[in-house]
């Protein structure tokens, strides 16, 4: 069952929540591995850069939880998003960080390079996770009311019909996301209150209820913080 933190800033509290964390991960494994949504949840990306120590920055291994398969440079990249708003540094090693669409792949291409670095670099797991959830109450690319739980597939596919514009995407898997260690969730806003309302009651149809370590930040009450 998540946990349910309501605050003011939910971005500065969810910073707060994964600096210790993601501290404590490098100390124990030499370097955390940390999987992002964009969003409200990027934002909160930059003060996480800003409040670990560099040297562990430095090491972070970075993904995205989902991306949609346009540009770069497009308004509707997450990853795009989070270099034009300065939450990353475009200076940073590119081998720390793992896109999940680069311009010109084709979704089964992205999906076949980020499951090789996934079992690579990552060695078959992430240990922390920052995401946002949607007024429907979808986390990544993983839709209420449809099948987004693959036991035994792979850890990351292509979405090429998702309910929210753009179609076509790429999204990790529920299984990888919820083997993590801990997990927080950024929700802002009164548009999120029936889905943290049914979130807070276990609701299976939500995938977010799957992750067994979540903490949810919210600036709106769920009813049981």
């Amino acid at each position: 069952m998540a946990s349910f933190l309501h605050v003011e800033d939910p971005v500065a509290a969810a910073a707060g929540l994964l600096i210790p964390l993601l501290e404590r991960i490098d100390r124990q494994r030499g370097a955390a591995r940390l999987a992002v949504a964009g969003g409200s949840a990027a934002a909160a990306l930059g003060a996480v850069r800003r409040g670990l120590p560099p040297e562990v920055w430095g090491r972070l291994l970075l993904t995205w939880v989902d991306e949609r398969c346009v540009p770069f440079a497009d308004p509707q990249s997450n990853r795009g998003g989070a270099y034009r708003d300065g939450q990353l540094d475009p200076a940073r090693p590119p081998g720390l960080e793992l896109p999940l669409y680069q311009d010109g792949e084709t979704p089964v291409e992205a999906c076949a390079r980020v499951a090789a670095a996934l079992n690579g670099a990552f060695q078959g797991g992430l240990d922390a996770l920052l995401l946002g959830m949607g007024e429907d109450g979808h986390i990544a690319s993983l839709f209420p009311g449809r099948p987004f739980e693959r036991i035994g597939g792979p850890p990351v596919f292509a979405v090429p019909d998702s309910p929210k514009p753009p179609r076509r995407r790429i999204t990790l898997a529920l299984s990888l996301l919820a083997a993590a260690e801990g997990a927080v969730l950024v929700a802002s806003g009164t548009g999120k209150r029936a889905a943290l309302e049914r979130l807070a009651a276990g609701d299976p149809a939500l995938p977010a209820s799957a992750l067994l370590s979540l903490t949810v930040v919210a600036d709106v009450p769920s009813g049981s913080q």
